[in-house]
């Protein structure tokens, strides 16, 4: 795919990973939506990139908003060719400790707003004679597990779960599906979750470079599943 003139839409697009896929997109020239709850931050990457990044304040897991946003932004003639579900958020601890809460939202954002916001773009890339691509966010937690990670790990098997039946589910209608599967990323992520990840993590930029690889390959080739690890974790 070639990106110039292209339309994304990236999901937890205010910081960390979100941020360096949205900021690598801009480079290319294409037009992002960048999807986040925090219209403060969105504000500032927007300052950052320009007007090739337009902040989009929405909760991915409230359906009705988002079919609202898309009507609202988007037509016959204004379609997306890209759509990163990036937004997701971490929590660990063990099973009879865990706050009830946490296991929860760890479900509804990582699962229900993937869903959620795939449901409602694809009908726009079926019209699109075009050649489109989905990109899901998983984990290598969505291959392998660890204690005291059932929520997380649970979110993330149901994503690659969900790219892979995509993928069958839409090659015949010219849209690529790709399941992301990277190790620990120097983001806020660990620090939220309380957790110390070493010094050799994978950086940003280089899973949004990577990202951008998989976004240009050629409309005939389509990479459906990619992990990405630290050399020496």
């Amino acid at each position: 795919m070639q990106l110039e003139s292209k339309i994304a839409i990236v999901s937890g697009a205010g910081s960390g990973l979100g941020k360096a896929i949205s900021k690598t997109l801009v480079k290319e020239g294409t037009l992002v939506y960048g999807i986040g709850r925090n219209l403060e931050k969105l504000s500032a990457t927007q300052a950052e990139l320009g007007r090739q990044f337009i902040p989009v304040q929405l909760d991915v897991t409230n359906k009705h908003d988002i079919k609202d946003w898309i009507g609202q932004t988007f037509s016959e003639h204004h379609r997306p060719d890209i759509l990163i579900n990036n937004a997701g958020i971490g929590g660990f601890g063990k099973i009879d400790e865990m706050d009830n809460l946490l296991w929860t939202d760890i479900i509804d954002i990582n699962v229900k707003g993937m869903y959620y916001l795939t449901a409602c773009i694809v009908p726009l890339m079926k019209a699109n004679t075009d050649s489109n691509h989905i990109i899901n966010i998983g984990s290598i937690m969505g291959t392998t597990t660890k204690g005291e990670a059932t929520a997380y790990t649970a979110s993330k098997y149901a994503v690659n779960g969900f790219s892979e039946s995509l993928f069958k589910e839409l090659r015949g209608d010219n849209i690529k599906v790709t399941c992301v599967n990277p190790g620990s990323i120097e983001t806020d992520f660990f620090a939220k979750c309380g957790i110390d990840p070493g010094q050799n993590i994978l950086q940003a930029v280089d899973v949004a470079n990577t990202i951008l690889f998989i976004l240009k390959t050629p409309d005939n080739v389509l990479i459906d599943e990619i992990k990405l690890r630290p050399l020496r974790p």
